[in-house]
């Protein structure tokens, strides 16, 4: 699994003319990608990583401010192009497995109470944010 974390002051995802995610205040958008291989035992490992990043001002995290984060699905993240001009989704996790591995990354995320919204996954999304430094990193497990 794999994490393009930026830390924003906004964001939002916007999915036919409608905000369905958004963080309005300091913290961060996590753009989330599932690889072929990944198994649901990641998920807790990848969300406690993200809720304890410390990436926020004062070397802080979400878990210990409460800043929110909205995690948007990501496929792309594992786009292979290396050969060619067009890349290659084959280490990308088929949708079905994708979507479930995120749905409980999501759910690891709101059990350690961690503030967060998403994106529609699978859904042709605009993603808005105002990066904060910048300040990105990327996150495997």
């Amino acid at each position: 699994m794999r994490a393009v974390v930026a830390r924003v002051t906004e964001a939002r995802v916007v999915v036919a003319g409608e905000v369905v995610g958004a963080v309005d205040e300091p913290g961060l958008l996590v753009l989330l990608g599932v690889h072929v291989d990944d198994t649901a035992e990641k998920a807790p490992v990848m969300a406690r990583k993200l809720h304890e990043l410390r990436i926020l001002d004062d070397e802080e995290s979400c878990a210990s401010t409460g800043a929110p984060l909205l995690v948007v699905s990501q496929f792309t993240l594992y786009g292979d192009t290396r050969k060619g001009r067009r890349p290659s989704w084959s280490a990308a996790a088929r949708p079905a497995a994708a979507e479930e591995i995120f749905d409980t990354v999501i759910s690891e995320l709101s059990g350690r109470g961690a503030r967060v919204s998403t994106g529609v996954f699978g859904a042709k999304m605009a993603v808005h944010s105002v990066n904060d430094g910048p300040f990105t990193v990327l996150v495997e497990v």
